[in-house]
């Protein structure tokens, strides 16, 4: 049995490989790749390893379900889901298992999360460069006529700065970073707790993956809303959702649109969708694992940016409907 099985969704993802590489060069546990491609091949090709399990998909699943694909493909104690354009820490598998052993399984945890400088582009006339992007159209030297010659020169460097521990999400509910909590007593140390998650890398075993359905793409659909989903499910179930501060993951933001948006067709109704069953399962004490009303995990993050004690009032209407429910 692996110690770790490493899930990753993948649809038009140009860093994929890279990724895999990456992974590999830095793991020091003993571990697996489970790649689901979802209705396309890679381009560049993955490197063919032992450790790297292809599961191809000939039309597109979701993001989610392609999820669930890679792991039912595991046989590891542990899984980690990781987004297609990542780099990670030299031995952040072996560091996550060591922070394991200082807690229980019932928690979900992540590593601190970078941000990656994937690439620069260069301009083949007159030699300037410039931070990742979509393909330029136009050189960003005013004075250059360039529009067609570019270069992408790979960097592959997880920034140090900013660096991230902490996330939580507001009423809507939308996710936000919870960049104070560092100030507080709780966000110092080595494993800090996190109201939400980013949603590009996270860890949890194997049985609570399947346990807490915590890709559940018959509710919330493909994409959106992830991070709270899997926070939520942890948390209120009566786990943790912990931040380990002595590893880290760079992920690199593909937020530009064109060629470097969203490897998914987005749509507003897909994300608002996801929101709304986010808001209708949680916040109305919904899910059928709960012990906790979404109240207390509010209270036990408070004060919440984005909350207001009217919001938590309206949220405590609901708490009724997890005492009700049958142990």
């Amino acid at each position: 049995m692996k110690d770790i099985s490493i899930l990753i969704p993948a649809r038009n993802e140009m860093f994929l490989a890279r990724t895999i590489e990456d992974i590999l060069a830095h793991r020091e546990a003993d571990i697996e790749i489970n790649v689901a491609l979802d209705g396309a091949w890679p381009n560049p090709a993955v490197l063919q390893d032992d450790r790297v399990n292809i599961i191809y998909m000939p039309k597109s699943i979701g993001q989610r379900a392609a999820t669930n694909l890679a792991c039912q493909a595991s046989t590891a104690k542990y899984v980690m889901k990781m987004d297609a354009h990542c780099s990670v820490d030299q031995g952040f598998d072996r560091k996550m298992l060591e922070a394991y052993e200082k807690v229980s399984d019932n928690v979900t945890m992540v590593p601190i999360m970078r941000n990656l400088w994937a690439f620069d582009w260069k301009c083949m006339k007159c030699g300037k460069k410039w931070y990742q992007g979509p393909t330029p159209i136009a050189c960003k030297e005013p004075t250059c006529d360039n529009k067609t010659r570019f270069m992408r020169k790979m960097m592959w460097i997880g920034k140090q700065r900013p660096q991230s521990t902490a996330y939580l999400f507001d009423p809507e509910p939308h996710f936000q970073y919870f960049r104070g909590f560092t100030r507080r007593p709780e966000g110092r140390g080595d494993l800090t707790p996190s109201m939400s998650l980013q949603g590009s890398a996270w860890m949890l075993t194997r049985e609570n993956y399947w346990r807490l359905n915590v890709c559940d793409d018959a509710t919330f659909g493909s994409w959106g809303s992830q991070g709270i989903e899997v926070a939520c499910k942890t948390w209120l179930s009566g786990g943790q959702v912990l931040c380990n501060h002595g590893t880290w993951y760079a992920h690199e933001f593909r937020t530009q649109g064109g060629d470097f948006g969203f490897p998914y067709p987005q749509s507003g109704r897909q994300v608002r969708n996801a929101k709304l069953a986010a808001k209708d399962l949680f916040f109305n004490n919904k899910w059928e694992q709960q012990i906790h009303p979404l109240s207390w995990l509010v209270e036990k993050f408070w004060p919440a940016p984005g909350w207001t004690e009217a919001d938590l009032v309206e949220l405590k209407k609901a708490d009724h409907n997890v005492k009700k429910r049958p142990r």
